[in-house]
């Protein structure tokens, strides 16, 4: 069984910094396209930023020049630097992995993590 854990949110002011960290922990041979999404209240889980097993990523409009996804892929980690917060940023914050391989050599869609709360206010 494959687990994702999330750290690193909290509460911080407009135009603050936190960088967020998602590590995947069991037993699987590599994991495809990782990611972060982002749900606020009453509103659609959204994706913030993405970034393939081969070093491509992309970001939503919203967040473009302001965040950085980055994987550390000999870890099984990825991170989210987010610089100049604002307070439309504030959301719960989800890991994901799109595919895992495992060490059978099959296939496993879409593995999440239990979300990590960002609040951006003053």
């Amino acid at each position: 069984q494959v687990q994702l854990v999330e750290s690193g949110g909290g509460l911080v002011q407009p135009g603050g910094s936190l960088r967020l960290s998602c590590s995947a922990s069991g037993s699987f041979f590599s994991i495809n396209a990782m990611g972060w999404y982002r749900q606020a209240p009453g509103k659609q889980r959204e994706l913030v930023a993405g970034a393939a097993s081969g070093g491509s990523t992309n970001y939503a409009d919203s967040v473009k020049g302001r965040f950085t996804i980055s994987r550390d892929n000999a870890k099984n980690t990825v991170y989210l630097q987010m610089n100049s917060l604002k307070p439309e940023d504030t959301a719960v914050y989800y890991c994901n992995a799109d595919r895992i391989i495992t060490i059978a050599g099959t296939n496993e869609y879409d593995y999440w993590g239990q979300g990590t709360q960002v609040t951006v206010s003053s």
